[in-house]
């Protein structure tokens, strides 16, 4: 009450500073005259002289940002015939800031960004704008690249399916960069992966501004960017565990710690877990044909079990997946889209691929990964825009260092936010959203209704249909026409039904009739789990002034208050004597209904951010292996320290093989048995004789000698330049692999480590000590493998002394063509020269063992 009372007589934080913002918009403001009165080519020079200035150190960003500002504003007039409001102007100073300008929808959030992005792109570094989809992306560049080339800046634009590496590149060296977050995070790992400095596409990663910056850094942030490969195991497991799973009976859990559970296995929706009960594991034994379900032997089909009952009983079809073209895509769930290409992960897609009896494709092993937290967390300076933040500002500041700053609109807020009715059963609630839309279609209002999964939008269109009411469907199987229908959902006597409000980026505009008879009609048919996309459904009405009414239909039968709230509510509706068909609008009711979605959000939050904890350990190890595979990259880079070093290190843990150990007496070695494992492991050979007599530090010495001989005398026929060239690739290839195998490792790690709290032992500290002794087995494989692989490799002899120069050059080319599988048959000989075929050797899929692993 008190903080209530201090905050109206002395504003809030976000009032305050959003007053000193309001200071400088009026400097900006008094610059206007003084470019509006220049010619074009006079406003070009005098940007130009801005951007010299900065480029040569005598004045800073910050310096110029209102003359910056003021010139971008008047390019905007000229070019686009759209002058940036005040309150657009704060926005661009929060982005430019790094921070998140919250601007409610129909704002211009688009036209905000040229300011930030024209002043950050000045130093030639690159900017980065992220969109949620590749429709906004080549859109907004589209649009503002008017603005951006009137000054003399380059725009590119990166699209999913358009993989030309030259194209993207051009794109990425261009002054300013659209695309979406996933082109980015992918880009990114591909890079890492790449053989060539020069085939990087991407450079450095200086300032992003991130467009519906909450549906990106907190819904999608749930899962992680991965580049996989398959594993070559065996699927036989997922169609044994579907037949299983569908003939174990769910039960109810137990009341009390003294009860049992009923039944096969029970389901708690809240926590989204299966636990299978003593009954059920009995039963799943004689089904499989095992004694032990748990022994470690039977490990893979216990866990194939589990996600199969997940898969039958907490993913439903056309909610959480829809099948198309026989195959199993997920549904985001706060957007309602498609997300092609995304699978889920830990044997769960192949799970849901055998619930639904289409081909299991093959489980994949992760090749590179990244959260969408550690990578935009590389940017120099990060920032974001959207109409919705507050609710989340606690993760915004706690996960990125981000504020969120709330910007007044440019005109009063006109739409009426009238109470939620609720309803005792989902039956009741279509029938009374079904009369409520033909209430307002008859007078010509046009209404955007918005459902929570694919599934109920399907039932309103059936309803609607049965009706003769005409409407538009907007979900996850018809996302391609999104914007369009979008853009057609003001007209009158329109009825659009929108999935988790798909569509985002995109303004409903109306017309004056429409503002007469009150404007967009918004009707919820569910609360979401997150406030967020309730406050981005009911924002879809009411831009600019507009006039507009928002109102939310639920029942006890939705899933957020059946499984968090009904209790509550069912007790004041019972005490009110509801009949079927009544509802009750209660601000007591809505104000349980969100607590039931702060809950479900605190628990999303925790997800994301446990989910961050773990990949954090990860980052670490990936910044590394990152950094070590562009120092080899680097052209002036030189490999013959790291060789030699290496070497040494590689030759102790070849007497440690052989059983000689430093501090051991000489006459105590066994030498026979150390030449033989140099011999096997490098193909070096070494008689006993010189090594009789000789010291742990000399037998080193002598070994490493004798392998830096041997691999000099093979290399010297090559010239330095080829030399490097090799060395570098087939270190590469050591590092690659060496890395998949430790992410596999750590796949396994994570997958079983929940597991050690039931020992009173904190997981992720588990993880964090385990991890860590898996990098430095890590490191220590580097080293070995990329002098054992070094040592081992042989070339091909020169067929006569003219043409040693050519074979050379044809090595070479080899060495090149081993990095692209399109060039070489599978069938033909490997060109490293390991005598093997390639689809044997570097053409081998999945993870490798032997001289390269």
């Amino acid at each position: 009450m008190i903080t209530a009372i201090a905050r109206k007589i002395f504003g809030t934080r976000n009032d305050k500073e959003v007053k000193k913002y309001f200071k400088r918009v009026a400097l900006i403001n008094n610059l206007e005259n003084k470019y509006a009165n220049l010619s074009d080519d006079e406003l070009r020079a005098e940007f130009d002289k801005l951007r010299a200035d900065l480029n040569s150190g005598k004045v800073t960003k910050d310096d110029i940002l209102n003359n910056v500002f003021a010139i971008v504003r008047e390019t905007s007039k000229r070019t686009l015939n759209m002058r940036h409001f005040d309150v657009q102007l704060i926005g661009g100073m929060v982005l430019n800031d790094g921070k998140i300008a919250e601007m409610k929808t129909g704002e211009g959030k688009t036209l905000v960004a040229t300011l930030p992005v024209v002043l950050n792109a000045m130093d030639g570094k690159g900017v980065h704008v992220v969109t949620v989809n590749d429709y906004l992306a080549k859109r907004d560049a589209t649009q503002m690249s008017a603005i951006y080339n009137f000054l003399g800046l380059s725009v590119g634009v990166v699209l999913g399916g358009e993989y030309d590496d030259e194209k993207r590149k051009a794109a990425y060296n261009s002054d300013i960069t659209y695309g979406t977050n996933n082109e980015f995070g992918f880009d990114y790992l591909r890079d890492n992966m790449k053989f060539e400095l020069s085939s990087k596409v991407q450079r450095e990663h200086n300032y992003v501004i991130v467009d519906e910056v909450d549906s990106i850094l907190i819904d999608e942030a749930r899962t992680p960017l991965i580049i996989s490969g398959p594993t070559n195991r065996t699927l036989d497991g997922y169609i044994k565990a579907d037949a299983v799973a569908r003939q174990l009976v769910k039960g109810t859990p137990a009341a009390t710690p003294q009860e049992k559970a009923t039944g096969d296995f029970t389901v708690d929706e809240k926590n989204r877990t299966i636990m299978i009960t003593e009954a059920g594991i009995s039963k799943a034994e004689k089904l499989f044909g095992v004694e032990n379900l748990y022994d470690l032997d039977n490990a893979i089909l216990s866990h194939h079990l589990d996600q199969a009952l997940k898969a039958h009983n907490l993913f439903e079809k056309d909610v959480h997946y829809v099948v198309r073209d026989e195959q199993v895509i997920i549904v985001d769930e706060f957007t309602g889209r498609l997300s092609e290409g995304r699978r889920f992960s830990e044997g769960l897609h192949q799970a849901l691929e055998a619930k639904e009896g289409v081909k299991i494709q093959e489980e994949s092993q992760t090749l590179a990964d990244i959260t969408f937290q550690n990578y935009f967390r590389m940017y120099e300076k990060l920032s974001g825009m959207t109409g919705t933040a507050q609710t989340e500002a606690t993760e915004f500041s706690q996960i990125y260092k981000l504020d969120v700053i709330s910007i007044p609109t440019n005109v009063p807020i006109k739409r009426v936010d009238k109470d939620d009715l609720i309803y005792k059963t989902e039956n009741e609630k279509f029938k009374a959203v079904i009369e409520e839309i033909k209430r307002a279609n008859a007078i010509g209002q046009p209404v955007l209704v918005g459902t929570a999964s694919i599934e109920k939008s399907e039932v309103f269109h059936k309803m609607l249909a049965k009706e003769k009411i005409a409407h538009s469907v907007l979900n996850a199987k018809n996302h391609e026409k999104e914007a369009q229908i979008i853009a057609e959902a003001g007209a009158k006597g329109a009825v659009t039904i929108a999935t988790n409000m798909a569509g985002r980026g995109v303004d409903i505009r109306i017309s004056d009739e429409i503002r007469a008879i009150g404007g967009l009609y918004i009707i919820g048919t569910e609360r979401h789990e997150s406030r967020r996309i309730d406050n981005q459904l009911r924002g879809r009405a009411g831009r600019q002034g507009d006039p507009g009414m928002s109102r939310f239909y639920l029942s006890l039968e939705d899933s957020l208050l059946r499984i968090f709230g009904s209790d509550k509510i069912k007790a004041i509706m019972d005490r009110l004597g509801i009949e079927e068909g009544e509802s009750i609008e209660s601000r007591l009711v809505t104000r349980a209904v969100e607590n039931a979605q702060k809950k479900v959000e605190s628990l999303h939050f925790e997800s994301r951010k446990h989910i961050l904890e773990y990949d954090d350990v990860a980052n670490e190890q990936r910044k590394t292996i990152y950094k070590y595979r562009n120092e080899l990259l680097n052209p002036e880079f030189d490999l013959k320290d790291k060789i030699i070093s290496n070497r040494d290190d590689f030759v102790k843990t070849l007497l440690d093989t052989a059983e000689i150990f430093d501090g051991a007496l000489s006459d105590e070695f066994d030498l026979n048995k150390l030449v033989n494992v140099v011999y096997s492991e490098t193909g070096s050979q070494l008689g006993e004789d010189e090594l009789k007599g000789l010291t742990h530090a000399e037998l080193v010495q002598k070994v490493a000698d004798k392998l830096a001989s041997d691999y000099e005398e093979k290399m010297s026929p090559i010239d330095d330049e080829q030399r490097k060239n090799i060395e570098k690739v087939l270190y590469l290839q050591v590092v690659d692999n060496a890395w998949r195998e430790h992410l596999y490792q750590m796949d396994i790690l994570k997958t079983g480590i929940g597991l050690r709290g039931y020992n009173q032992k904190d997981p992720l500290t588990e993880y964090k000590k385990e991890s860590y002794n898996l990098f430095m087995e890590l490191v220590s494989r580097l080293k070995n493998e990329s002098v054992k692989t070094l040592q081992i490799i042989r070339f091909k002899a020169a067929p006569a002394a003219e043409e040693n120069q050519e074979e050379s050059q044809r090595e070479e080319a080899g060495k090149e063509e081993a990095q692209s599988s399109k060039k070489i048959a599978r069938n033909d000989p490997c060109p490293c020269g390991s005598g093997k075929k390639y689809k044997e050797c570097c053409g081998k899929s999945g993870p490798k063992k032997g001289i390269f692993a």
